[in-house]
């Protein structure tokens, strides 16, 4: 999966993968939830980011720091 950002729609994410092929999705909380077939993307304003940029969108690939922790915090209290 590799994600890409249009200057002309900042509030938007864009991502290709072999699986989903060119979707979009809000620049938001969970985004990816409400990813939708991308058309008409212009390879002009269209650049590559890197994927941990949208993180918090939830695109598959990403970190996420906040599961990372509670998943740390779960370990410690099994552990104690």
């Amino acid at each position: 999966m590799k994600l890409y950002r249009n200057s002309q729609y900042p509030n938007r994410w864009y991502a290709h993968g072999r699986e989903t092929g060119w979707v979009m999705f809000p620049a938001e909380l969970n985004g990816w939830l409400k990813r939708q077939p991308a058309r008409g993307v212009d390879p002009m304003y269209t650049r590559e980011v890197p994927i941990n940029l949208a993180f918090d969108a939830g695109i598959p690939g990403s970190p996420n720091p906040a599961v990372d922790a509670a998943l740390d915090a779960e370990d410690l209290v099994v552990a104690a």
